[in-house]
């Protein structure tokens, strides 16, 4: 049985590919994807075999709202931060599922706070400090998001609510698309479903003309942000860093970086793009941000990164790396020379690329494995939807 999708997408970074990724393979199994988006991605969204419905102005509340009333989908699949198109299918009555493309971004039990980079904590006063910047984190939040998702509310006759996340939680399901074994162990929240990452390269990526650097030395990727977070000098640095070693470096800028921009030693290229999964597998190395796409893709070549966090959740992600024992972090604003020094670290730390690999083996499964889609794929319940008891079943048979 086929079904309609209506999949409302914010930003334009790294969160893109995976939740086209999401939209990509719906389309494979036949059914019918609306993707709620700017017009600048019509060509992406085409790519995917999907209509697009370009957003209108109105905000995604209301464009959701036309589009739910227009269409009426079986499903609404909301990017994290897309409270509008969540609201908008709560007042409509339609079931929606939110798509998390990285680590789990919410509080939970026992976890350190999102957004601080912090470990697990391992004692009282590891978990007093988690209690108390957590409230801290979630006022910021709360003071930030609130008012305007509270009034946004109020215009579709819905209740107020408590704290931000609320939202996202009122969602069927939350679909995290990373692999759980990456994640701090600890209690695992209700509704929430880790169903694998989404190794797809973006089409401006894939579409590159690249070649892999001449020479036998240990090939090391850099790849920073698709958006533009103040990376040039970061690049620059480690483009320095790469030179006095004995390594072919390849560094891919993305869109929001010239690459002329970058003086490279004669060991070092410079590409705006390269499809990073086909280089991570000829690769010794990635140094990077700490973007939850790279770092997955890193880990499925068994490959361990040190990581330069510049903000979001790379903080967050590069703590579970280290915790791991599959890669270092280094302050963003690192010298050259200790730049170097790290990547010598790595390069020489067997014990790096034995606990890459053992991730490496679970983000593979994790990634060819289907249970994104038995999330997705309604079955004949009540709701419309994939009942617990029917999965539980399901886990049973398989």
């Amino acid at each position: 049985m086929k079904y309609s999708y209506l999949v409302a997408v914010t930003g334009s970074g790294g969160t893109v590919p995976p939740e086209l990724g999401v939209v990509r393979r719906l389309v494979r199994r036949g059914h019918r994807v609306t993707v709620l988006a700017e017009e600048s991605m019509a060509a992406q969204v085409t790519a995917a075999g999907a209509r697009l419905r370009s957003r209108a102005g109105h905000g995604f509340a209301r464009d959701t709202a036309a589009e739910i009333d227009s269409e009426r989908p079986d499903l609404v699949l909301a990017s994290y931060f897309a409270f509008g198109a969540m609201v908008a299918a709560q007042a409509r009555e339609v079931p929606f599922s939110v798509l998390i493309p990285g680590i789990y971004p919410l509080p939970v039990d026992g976890g350190p706070p999102p957004g601080t980079g912090f470990a697990r904590a391992a004692g009282p006063i590891g978990r007093l400090r988690d209690r108390a910047v957590g409230s801290m984190v979630q006022r910021r939040w709360d003071a930030e998001l609130l008012p305007q998702l509270n009034a946004l509310r109020a215009d579709f006759d819905l209740e107020r609510l408590a704290h931000y996340q609320d939202q996202v939680q009122l969602a069927h399901r939350r679909l995290v698309l990373s692999s759980e074994s990456f994640e701090f162990a600890g209690p695992r929240p209700d509704g929430v479903r880790w169903v694998g990452p989404i190794l797809d390269d973006p089409d401006w990526a894939v579409d590159s003309d690249w070649t892999i650097p001449d020479g036998g030395d240990p090939l090391v990727l850099v790849a920073m942000s698709t958006t533009f977070q103040r990376q040039t000098d970061c690049l620059q640095r480690i483009a320095d860093a790469l030179g006095p070693l004995p390594v072919r470096g390849l560094i891919t800028t993305g869109p929001a970086v010239d690459p002329a921009e970058i003086t490279a030693p004669p060991n070092v290229t410079v590409l705006r793009a390269a499809p990073h999964r086909q280089v991570a597998r000829h690769a010794s190395l990635v140094i990077t941000h700490g973007g939850h796409g790279t770092l997955m893709k890193s880990l499925a070549a068994d490959l361990p990164a040190l990581i330069l966090p510049h903000g979001r959740d790379h903080a967050d992600n590069a703590a579970r790396l280290r915790a791991h024992g599959a890669g270092i972090t280094l302050p963003r604003t690192a010298s050259a020379q200790r730049i170097t020094r790290a990547v010598r670290r790595v390069l020489n730390s067997p014990a790096s690329y034995r606990a890459a690999a053992v991730l490496g083996r679970v983000v593979r499964k994790d990634a060819l494995g289907d249970q994104l889609l038995r999330e997705l794929e309604p079955t004949a319940d009540a709701s419309g939807l994939v009942s617990d008891r029917e999965l539980s079943l399901r886990e049973l048979d398989s």
